[in-house]
């Protein structure tokens, strides 16, 4: 399959509803492939807004994007909470009874109170244990660090720095909210405990957004070479190694084969940083470091906009924002808008040829892995 076009809006706390953002990112994803909306054949949509409360209370939402485009084609939801982006664009590749699927998602995740928020992301969690005992993903993620921690030897300064570079980069992203707003490695240290060790900027930020792809049959310019997806167990520490995500590594090991490519023959990645911790290990699940030695890339600067291999030039759900299931959609956008050198300032150089997404739900309980290539 190939991306004939993307679209994506920039990542904000605008009061707009949610299904507003999914149809501005997908209008530019239809523009940016030169198509009419009759040109689409089926839409495939992710949402987590008008869900427990949040939203605008309208749970029949294929019917209402139906109304919004003034279609009649099948349209699929696919709800993945913060890997929906990347599910629905897993699902659209595995459509092939359709010439052109467009696949979009819109969030309004910040229009309530933050204890209605909470409650709606603690819903992803496991039921029995988590969520009786308030185990929000930021205690979640800093219980699998510590134990990283303990058992590889990395630091909190590894994790700044991870921080610190995806902040650089969406200085240069118009889309990320934090454009053109930099902070500085002393801040980023030095800001408050959220979930010890886990500091306020080793958190993604939560805002409203929306992205789009469309997915066609048709040859263009990229190509999606590789789509892995896999799952693992609901509950973090109920699994046989908590460090680490298997669901990341499986997933992977899916896209690189169908890809025919090796972790060293990525140019330029869009990691799910819903933690800076996540970022860190995964570059070991994802293969682009030995197990334990993620932080020799982060140290070195291998990951860094000018380095070997960068690894969200976006400026990442860290520092972009992470509107939970548009998520996995605006890494698709990013990586190509990368493969085909329209990033400006961020732009990685020399031009890449072979891009990765990597999107996750909750704490790794469901996983894409995405590849694209230019041609």
């Amino acid at each position: 399959m190939f991306i004939k076009g993307v679209g994506m809006t920039k990542f904000d706390f605008s009061q707009k509803p949610w299904w507003s953002f999914a149809y501005t990112a997908a209008i530019e994803a239809l523009e940016d492939a030169k198509m009419k909306i009759s040109e689409i054949d089926a839409i495939v949509l992710t949402t987590m807004s008008s869900c427990d409360g949040v939203g605008e209370h309208q749970t029949h939402k294929t019917s209402l994007i139906s109304d919004l485009f003034k279609t009649n084609v099948p349209i699929i939801e696919t709800p993945s909470v913060c890997s929906g982006g990347g599910v629905a664009f897993w699902t659209a590749n595995h459509l092939k009874d359709f010439k052109n699927i467009l696949v979009l998602a819109g969030e309004k995740l910040v229009d309530n109170k933050s204890e209605v928020v909470a409650h709606l992301i603690l819903s992803a969690a496991e039921r029995a244990l988590e969520q009786t005992e308030g185990m929000l993903f930021p205690v979640q993620n800093a219980l699998v660090w510590q134990k990283y921690m303990e058992k590889y030897g990395a630091t909190m300064d590894d994790l700044a720095l991870v921080a610190f570079k995806n902040q650089q980069n969406a200085v240069f992203n118009p889309k990320a909210y934090y454009y053109k707003r930099p902070v500085t490695l002393e801040e980023i240290k030095k800001s408050p405990v959220v979930a010890s060790p886990l500091r306020l900027f080793d958190c993604s930020l939560s805002v409203n957004g929306g992205a789009a792809a469309i997915v066609s049959q048709e040859k263009t310019d990229i190509e999606v070479i590789g789509s892995g997806f896999a799952t693992d167990y609901l509950l973090t520490f109920g699994r046989e190694d908590v460090t680490h995500f298997k669901a990341t590594k499986l997933a992977a090991e899916i896209a690189y084969k169908e890809a025919e490519v090796a972790p060293k023959d990525i140019q330029v990645a869009e990691v799910h940083d819903a933690f800076t911790s996540v970022e860190l290990f995964s570059y070991e699940d994802l293969g682009f470091a030995e197990i334990g030695k993620g932080n020799e890339l982060i140290r070195t600067g291998k990951v860094n906009l000018g380095g070997k291999l960068p690894v969200n030039p976006s400026g990442g759900l860290k520092a972009k924002g992470h509107p939970i299931s548009v998520t996995g959609l605006a890494q698709i956008y990013e990586i190509t808008e990368q493969l085909r050198g329209k990033c400006g300032e961020r732009q990685v150089k020399p031009l890449p040829k072979i891009g990765l997404c990597h999107n996750i739900g909750g704490t790794g309980g469901s996983v894409t892995v995405n590849i694209l290539r230019k041609i």
